[in-house]
């Protein structure tokens, strides 16, 4: 069984006994500035004539005007002008030519404070629409990940850099393809809401990519083209004076991870300026950092190659974390960069929605709840299979481990040799660690037809 979430938030309002559950409701916080002006009557009345306290009185509900409605602020109001008459008799200034003025003042003061309070109430049912647009909008383009995909547990988790946005330019999906499940996590250029447009148009050329069931290599063509032409119409009909800053421009580009697991756990991979994926398992974690670097979406034709395929194995009770930068680049006070690879040999054995939210809070900790990227995860677990250790598994095969050693020995996630395909008649770019692999290539479909991009050779 796996550990349960830590808990790292203490809920203020446990039976309403607590102080912030009473702070959090308008009445009682209207009480306790009506407290305030009966206070200061208690102790004027104590005092001697010459310390007069009536005049502090007016603070009371030009404070409740931040934290109040504007009926509350006139409950306070209605509590504050008996005070201050009292407090003038018991210091004997009924009669006197300042007590008009006092309490005119008071008046005043606590109608501009009951306007405040309107305006503030408004501004924050407008925040509170914004906010439910954003979430709306966020459902529609992200649409939520199911919590299971084929024999693979799913969990996800998105933070807006923008505090008023639920959505921004990081982008994460996913799919059923055959006996396969296609997963896509990206992250466009810029952040925030200026990014929706592009992220609407790769999210929309994955999925139906997926659902026409097209391989990897085909995919990335699909999705390059249609986020190419997006960009160019958008530079043509969008006037420069109009739209949000930051919007699609003719160098925009969007860093991408594509993923196909199989059923029977082994692993193929696109990546396109993405930062490597974790393969978390046994208490090693080990970043799967492509053979062949590739340009990201939208800066393809800085390459004549194309995209290296790497393939992998996911063992039955390993999880898959796929993320972007904005984890990794989030920083402590002291400037320091996240250590996710690091921090992540705590969880290996949780659950998906047990480990991203040990990462969430962790993340929260270190960065002290200061994040300036966005930020998205996804988890996913391959079921692990009931078998004695030393047995072969259920499908026949015995799962893989990789020795802690070697993951010792670099102190964080050490890269994975990946093997990688390409299409034949492609040229080979040299990179650190990346081999061919004899067979089909990935992308080839029945009847000898290349997919697009790519040659066929001669028999």
């Amino acid at each position: 069984m796996s550990p349960q979430p830590e808990v790292v938030a203490v809920r203020g309002d446990t039976g309403g006994a607590t102080v912030l559950g009473i702070w959090r409701r308008p009445w009682s916080r209207a009480l306790l500035f009506c407290l305030f002006p009966v206070l200061l009557l208690g102790v004027d009345a104590l005092t001697s004539p010459e310390v007069r306290l009536g005049p502090l009185m007016v603070a009371a509900p030009t404070f409740a005007a931040i934290f109040c409605t504007p009926a509350c602020v006139l409950v306070v109001l209605g509590v504050t002008v008996p005070c201050a008459v009292l407090a003038a008799a018991a210091n004997q200034q009924l009669d006197s030519g300042n007590f008009p003025v006092q309490i005119g003042t008071l008046l005043l003061i606590s109608a501009a404070s009951v306007a405040a309070s309107a305006v503030r109430v408004h501004g924050e049912r407008r925040l509170a629409a914004s906010r439910w647009v954003a979430e709306v909008t966020q459902r529609v383009l992200l649409h939520p990940l199911p919590r299971r995909a084929g024999p693979f547990d799913v969990a996800s988790l998105y933070l807006a850099a923008d505090e008023e946005a639920a959505v921004g330019g990081d982008l994460y999906g996913i799919a059923r393809c055959g006996h396969s499940t296609r997963v896509l996590i990206g992250d466009v250029q810029g952040k925030g809401l200026a990014s929706l447009e592009m992220v609407s148009c790769v999210l929309t050329s994955f999925r139906r990519s997926a659902r026409h069931g097209l391989p990897l290599g085909e995919t990335v063509g699909e999705i390059e083209t249609a986020f190419r032409e997006e960009v160019q119409e958008q530079c043509v009909v969008t006037d420069p004076g109009i739209g949000p800053a930051g919007g699609p421009t003719a160098e925009s580009f969007v860093t991408g991870l594509l993923v196909d697991l199989s059923d029977d756990g082994s692993v193929r991979m696109v990546n396109l300026g993405h930062p490597a994926p974790l393969l978390l398992h046994e208490g090693v974690v080990t970043a799967l950092e492509p053979s062949v670097p590739a340009p990201p979406v939208g800066l393809g034709d800085l390459s004549a190659d194309e995209p290296v395929v790497d393939t992998a194995g996911l063992p039955p009770g390993a999880t898959l974390l796929l993320h972007t930068d904005g984890v990794t680049e989030a920083r402590d006070a002291s400037g320091a960069f996240y250590p996710l690879a690091e921090r992540a040999r705590s969880w290996t054995d949780r659950e998906p929605d047990a480990l991203l939210a040990a990462v969430h809070a962790d993340l929260r900790r270190y960065a002290s709840a200061r994040l300036v990227d966005d930020v998205a995860l996804v988890a996913l677990r391959r079921s692990p299979v009931p078998a004695p250790d030393g047995h072969a598994a259920a499908d026949g095969r015995r799962a893989r481990r990789t020795p802690p050693e070697a993951h010792r020995a670099g102190g964080g996630a050490h890269p994975a040799p990946l093997s990688g395909l390409r299409p034949p008649g492609t040229p080979r770019r040299a990179g650190p660690g990346a081999r061919a692999v004899a067979g089909t290539p990935e992308g080839a479909r029945p009847g000898g037809r290349a997919p697009s991009g790519t040659s066929r050779r001669p028999p």
